[in-house]
């Protein structure tokens, strides 16, 4: 994959704060790596790939936070709205971290909050890690507290992802594409992993107003639009007390995209 990311023209990390889209339609898409080969060299020539410090294919870990019996994600499997999410996003090249809060609103519109959070080491952060005094940081807990619906004391570590992210940009500047692969995860209250090498993650944020190059690419490639929650299907490999019964056909999905069977399904 680096060879072909290689023959793509680069976009720099300060190029890509300039593209503004103003009405913006998310759309996920799930398909295996071999096909995302096939749809990267037919992109190439309308699309551009960020570069950041050399490379093209960046590593990001998250930790998700949840109550210990799982609301946020109980809310999210029922369908229900509105909704949050709580994590810390690393960008591992940089070694910078981010605590995000993430609220779905009865609009179906996205807010993202965030506060950088030097703490988080991936892969190193204890299972017991609380945000109360004495932990962490006091204006940590202040923005929680401003932003999230539950008490900021009450939510714990649950899974852990690691994964690598492609970014491209049209020629028109009109779209943009994050592509996520080996995808990893660690469930801290099961101590269960689960591992989806094979898989490949588009979320396509484009303007709705013009046309789009690669939604035409991914309809050669039988590529279908599906909604994929990385904390939501990781919590739904991972912990068998989960409820999955809502995201059983997507999981059956995945299973036929990487052709083996997944735990917990």
């Amino acid at each position: 994959m680096k060879d072909l990311l290689a023959t793509y023209r680069p976009i720099s990390l300060e190029e890509m704060k300039g593209i503004k889209l103003m009405n913006r339609i998310d759309t996920k898409f799930v398909t295996s790596v071999s096909k995302l080969m096939q749809l990267l060299a037919m992109a190439r020539d309308r699309y551009r790939v960020q570069e950041t410090g050399g490379l093209r294919l960046i590593p990001y870990s998250t930790l998700y936070f949840d109550t210990p019996d799982l609301q946020m994600y109980t809310i999210h499997h029922g369908g229900r709205l509105p909704r949050q999410k709580v994590r810390i996003r690393s960008y591992v090249a940089s070694g910078l971290s981010f605590l995000e809060v993430k609220t779905k609103n009865n609009h179906r519109r996205t807010r993202k909050k965030r506060i950088e959070f030097p703490a988080y080491m991936p892969g190193q952060m204890p299972a017991s890690m609380r945000f109360v005094p004495g932990q962490v940081q006091d204006g940590d807990i202040s923005f929680l507290g401003e932003h999230l619906k539950f008490p900021t004391a009450s939510i714990v570590p649950q899974i852990e992802n690691s994964f690598d992210r492609i970014t491209l940009v049209n020629d028109d500047r009109t779209e943009r594409l994050t592509i996520d692969t080996s995808l990893k995860f660690h469930n801290y209250a099961s101590g269960r992993d689960c591992d989806l090498t094979g898989l490949a993650i588009i979320e396509l944020k484009r303007d709705g107003r013009c046309f789009s190059p690669i939604i035409e690419m991914l309809r050669e490639l039988r590529i279908m639009p599906m909604g994929f929650s990385k904390y939501c299907m990781g919590t739904a490999l991972t912990n068998p007390e989960a409820r999955i019964n809502r995201f059983k056909i997507r999981l059956h999905r995945v299973e036929r995209i990487i052709d083996r069977k997944l735990m917990n399904i």
